[in-house]
């Protein structure tokens, strides 16, 4: 441990530089004080420096309701802030305890911050997070198995939020606040050996320091620093990928990811996953590269309450999709001549027989003379074939051949004449030209506008 008098030093003089580091001279903070050694020394240590930050400074204190002893650990809060002349606010949380209750008391009390930070009109929250819970952080989610990212440990900053104690150990809080004289109550939750940080922080960590032979909590928050360096840069460039990769259906360029370095391609589809609701784990992500390496259809966990989310790679396309259960075919959609109009239940699109050439932005088929009505419009079904000059050939072929994604393949509108022949697939095949012309058939994608519509 450092002389009392080199550990107020080095203490004061990272958190001024901290707080410059975040462009808060001038600025205002709401300090997150439990009455711990950490919480503590944040108090004091920036109640000591604002004069030379100009550095509008409050505290907040959070009874979380869990302990009967927390009541006295804010009063004190209260009137150490009040001994250094900073406005304090105490809030109660109301916690029920049980399963779960580390994550729901954090997830509160940063709910909670946020809303006074706003209230009181305030910059940023800080909070005081040192480097010996950056060193348990990454020590916690390494054995629990974890990316790059995981790896990077508590942020140094978010929005609106600053942790201006993370380059600095317990044990150099504590020899400050020998210095200073200032009492801090402990929490029994920070010795309860059945949470896995307390058992890391009084078994794992200090034979780690053994057995290395010198400190090792400072490495491992450099390591964690470095980490998020390194992540972030990697997140741009994933994100500048997927930029580049995603298509108008929020499907991703096969060809394209498959180019990807493997970080920048894990993340691209770890951000595929996660915005079709599916889980992102190690395990997801595993079967996700292994589908877009050999073709294949893997199925995802999650996607909500309906689930069956899948994960394709065909057509040149890699897309997450849900596929459709089987049922009743919608009906089909009756065009009996010159004049007709109406919209294809089952696809959304809109027909209409006309004698002039289709408006721009519509697509259109030329009607020879002779054509046996009624046209029917129907969705595709087993044995449709299309002919053309070279013979017939399987509609499922060509839409293969098209790379018409298979989760699609039931919305397409299939048009035929009263013989069953098929006579046009809009945008995807048509029967060949004919010479003398008679009719058109429009035909308006679902979204479209339907010719001869205004919209204001």
């Amino acid at each position: 441990m450092l002389p009392t008098e080199d550990a107020s030093v080095l203490f004061l003089t990272t958190l001024e530089a901290a707080y410059r580091h975040f462009g808060l001279v001038g600025g205002s903070v709401l300090l997150a004080v439990s009455g711990g050694a950490d919480s503590t020394a944040l108090l004091v240590g920036t109640a000591r420096v604002r004069e030379s930050l100009s550095l509008r400074v409050e505290v907040a204190t959070l009874d979380h309701g869990l302990r009967p002893e927390a009541r006295h650990e804010v009063e004190a809060v209260a009137r150490l802030a009040a001994r250094w002349g900073l406005p304090c606010h105490v809030r109660a949380l109301h916690l029920a305890p049980g399963s779960g209750v580390e994550a729901r008391a954090r997830e509160a009390r940063y709910a909670e911050l946020e809303v006074l930070r706003r209230e009181r009109g305030l910059q940023v929250v800080a909070t005081a997070h040192t480097a010996s819970d950056q060193a348990e952080t990454l020590l916690m989610r390494l054995v629990r198995g974890t990316a790059l990212r995981g790896a990077a440990g508590i942020h140094r900053a978010r929005p609106f939020l600053v942790r201006p104690l993370i380059e600095r150990t317990r044990e150099e809080v504590e020899a400050f606040l020998a210095e200073q004289g200032i009492p801090f109550v402990t929490d029994p939750m920070n010795v309860d050996p059945s949470f896995l940080r307390t058992r890391i922080r009084h078994e794992v960590l200090p034979v780690l320091a053994r057995a290395a032979g010198f400190p090792v909590v400072p490495r491992l928050a450099a390591f964690a620093r470095l980490a998020a360096e390194d992540e972030a840069l990697l997140s741009e460039l994933a994100n500048g990928a997927w930029g580049r990769l995603a298509l108008a259906d929020g499907s991703l360029d096969a060809v394209g990811v498959r180019a990807l370095e493997p970080p920048l391609r894990r993340r691209v589809l770890a951000r595929l996953l996660s915005e079709a609701g599916a889980e992102v784990d190690d395990a997801s992500l595993a079967r996700a590269l292994g589908a877009v390496e050999t073709g294949r259809t893997v199925t995802l966990r999650g996607g909500g309450a309906r689930g069956g989310l899948q994960l394709r790679t065909a057509g040149g396309r890699v897309r997450c999709v849900r596929p459709e259960r089987p049922g009743e075919p919608p009906p089909v959609l009756v065009l009996a001549g010159e004049g007709a109009s109406g919209v294809q239940p089952g696809t959304g699109w809109a027909f209409t027989v006309a004698s002039e050439p289709p408006p721009p932005g519509t697509l259109g088929l030329s009607l020879p003379e002779g054509l046996s009505w009624p046209l029917t419009v129907r969705t595709r079904r087993p044995g449709d074939r299309v002919r053309g000059s070279a013979g017939s050939r399987k509609l499922q072929d060509v839409l293969v051949d098209r790379r018409i994604p298979a989760e699609l393949r039931d919305a397409l509108p299939v048009v035929t004449e009263a013989g069953g022949d098929l006579l046009w697939i809009p945008g995807v095949w048509n029967s060949p030209a004919v010479s003398a012309v008679r009719l058109f058939l429009w035909a308006t994608p679902p979204g479209a506008s339907t010719p001869g519509s205004s919209s204001l």
